[in-house]
């Protein structure tokens, strides 16, 4: 039946699509964006992610917070220090004249006596123990935050892991499915040959349990996948799918160099020893400071005076404490002896880092070596497979005879396959151990 098209019937036949093309359009546009929006994973962004949101990188603002209330607090014993002072006192016998002068009356001062004043300083010279508290202020907070840096930077060998683990087991994945359908093309031609009375079911029977056990490992597989991906989310606190894309970084140029955060936490170290050696020094040293005391008391400075009276003095004050020099040699000696440690595990760390990044490196070797024997074998196993399907076909060779040649070049790829991934962790491991 031919239909013959009119201009009033196409009207009626373009009226009639309208509703579905616009649900193809919308179902087109929303399939775009979600696709322009899902972004593909990359190492260096999950590793920015996984940083940003531990836990404990909320203790950076801590950190610097209590440094700047750490200085601030011991720049503010430069301001004057001033106290209020109040006394009230009996004592059992006051100053007296031993002798009496002719027309003369001496008053018998008071045994109860009263004072309250206020007592301000103002330090002008102290030895440099004000600059030394604060110095030490910024280089605790320095150590602190080194610490945390060193305790952030073990993520990225921890997200490393997952993220060349999720890599690894999609392409196991893939060449198990590969694997599948020489499975499953091997049967239809033991079905053939069944039907031409070359093979027995049992033949097809062997296929289909080796087709089922590959099942059984894809579920395996898959399982592990989930569980890989559900720990980076945990990790990077980003949504995942398990058919987004995480793009394989590429290749990378070693670095024997060292440039990891725990060097800058030695550092650090270093330098807050030689703060507080400062601090020794300056410990010994005389204290000059501008002192008033203002008030009221009785007796006041007139000690022969019974009324309460207003008083002031002032002037300039020296404070030495001379008992820090019994162990001030032993203070510098610990202090030297703290630092030859803190020089010890700064050299064994670097011999122990250095050592790690060598055998690296003779693992790298090995593993490009092994990836190019791979692909010798896999080309040999895939000419000796294409050999064994016709030869299946034919009914020359039995269901078990086909399956170990497959399987062979099976695990020919698997192996590549692993090397490839170990290559890639291992460069990047390296890239970790060195600090680059």
């Amino acid at each position: 039946m031919i239909i013959k098209m009119t201009k009033k019937n196409s009207h009626i036949i373009l009226r009639k699509m309208k509703p579905v093309i616009s649900i193809i359009c919308l179902i087109t546009i929303a399939a775009t964006i979600s696709a322009q929006q899902r972004e593909a994973h990359t190492l260096e962004k999950c590793y920015e992610l996984a940083r940003k949101n531990y836990p404990m990188v909320k203790l950076q603002d801590l950190i610097q917070k209590t440094t700047e209330y750490s200085v601030e607090n011991a720049l503010r014993s430069r301001l004057p220090q001033v106290s209020i002072v109040g006394q009230a006192s009996y004592q059992t016998d006051v100053t007296s004249i031993p002798f009496h002068l002719p027309g003369i009356s001496i008053p018998e001062l008071n045994k109860d006596q009263y004072k309250l004043y206020a007592d301000a300083s103002q330090v002008i010279y102290d030895g440099g123990a004000i600059g030394a508290e604060k110095k030490l202020a910024e280089t605790s907070g320095q150590i602190e935050k080194q610490k945390l840096e060193v305790e952030l930077y073990q993520l990225r060998q921890r997200v490393s892991q997952l993220y060349f683990g999720i890599i690894a087991i999609r392409e196991q994945l893939k060449q198990n499915e590969i694997f599948q359908n020489d499975i499953e093309l091997g049967m239809k031609k033991i079905e053939a040959a069944i039907a031409n009375g070359t093979a027995t079911k049992n033949d097809y029977s062997q296929l289909k349990i080796e087709l089922l056990k590959r099942g059984q490992h894809e579920i395996e597989l898959r399982s592990l996948l989930k569980n890989y991906i559900d720990t980076l989310k945990l990790f990077i606190k980003a949504e995942i799918n398990e058919d987004d894309e995480f793009q394989v970084p590429g290749t990378l140029l070693s670095s024997t160099e060292v440039l990891r955060p725990e060097l800058k936490l030695y550092e650090s170290q270093r330098k807050s020893l030689e703060v507080k050696n400062d601090m020794v020094l300056a410990r010994n040293r005389p204290k000059f400071s501008l002192f008033f005391q203002g008030g009221y008391g009785r007796p006041a400075l007139n000690m022969l005076s019974n009324d309460f009276n207003p008083f002031a003095i002032g002037g300039i004050r020296m404070n030495w404490s001379l008992s820090g020099f019994y162990t001030r040699k032993k203070d510098i000696e610990l202090l030297d002896i703290q630092k030859k440690t803190i020089d010890l595990q700064n050299e064994t760390f670097l011999f122990n880092t250095t050592l790690q990044l060598h055998q690296k490196e003779s693992e790298t070797d090995k593993l490009r070596k092994l990836i190019r024997s791979d692909q010798e074998i896999i080309d040999l196993y895939s000419g000796i497979k294409t050999i064994a399907s016709t030869q299946l076909e034919n009914g020359t060779i039995t269901s078990n005879d086909y399956l170990r040649e497959i399987n062979a070049e099976n695990i020919a790829k698997q192996n590549l396959i692993l090397h490839e991934i170990q290559l890639k962790m291992v460069q990047y491991d390296q890239l970790i151990t060195s600090g680059n």
